[in-house]
């Protein structure tokens, strides 16, 4: 592997998360699917509960993906719109094409949207193209190796403060506090808050 500057091997979880905007569930249909197995409000209400977690609103019926090992969930075909507690028991496996891909960078084995792609690229320089591992706390490395980054901390130092407004809530950061606000009042906050 070529020598890159240190900033270009940073795929920051935060950055990832910071600059895209929500949008709608692709192929909205009756219900809820995650990583193409049906939920019901019951089924993640009862998830979440089990880590403390109340369900305050409704999750609007449509497909998502979610990586079980970073938390990082986004609306099926798109790119990651969130981040959840890591190892809850949603939907079936994640699929390498749950963001529709094409950019050879896979993350725990989803291919990042082109929209994320996009914005690693602005933020450092360069992605290299490859298969990686990210646990929710944002550190990673390539597949089978040694933790090699930190993306939480790459997207810190980049300054990632942000604020979205989409059809499905709220988000936003300084940078070290990043929160989702649903529809209804329910939110969720992660990070040095």
């Amino acid at each position: 592997m070529t020598r890159a500057p240190q900033r270009t091997r940073f795929l920051s979880t935060a950055a990832v998360i910071l600059v895209l905007p929500c949008a709608s569930p692709a192929h909205a249909q009756q219900g809820i699917v995650v990583n193409g197995a049906q939920l019901t409000q019951d089924d993640l209400a009862r998830e979440l509960g089990r880590l403390g977690i109340p369900l305050t609103a409704q999750i609007p019926d449509g497909a998502y993906w979610y990586d079980r090992i970073s938390g990082l969930w986004g609306v099926h075909g798109g790119p990651a719109l969130g981040q959840l507690p890591p190892e809850l028991d949603l939907g079936g496996p994640l699929a390498a094409d749950a963001s529709v891909g094409g950019t050879g960078i896979f993350i725990n084995g989803r291919e990042l949207h082109l929209t994320e792609a996009a914005y690693l690229q602005q933020l450092f320089g360069y992605v290299i193209p490859g298969r990686y591992w990210l646990n929710p706390m944002g550190i990673g490395g390539f597949e089978g190796g040694p933790a090699a980054f930190n993306l939480a901390a790459a997207a810190q130092q980049a300054g990632g403060g942000y604020a979205r407004r989409g059809p499905f809530g709220s988000m936003g950061s300084d940078g070290q506090c990043s929160y989702y606000m649903a529809p209804g009042g329910a939110s969720v906050m992660t990070g040095n808050c």
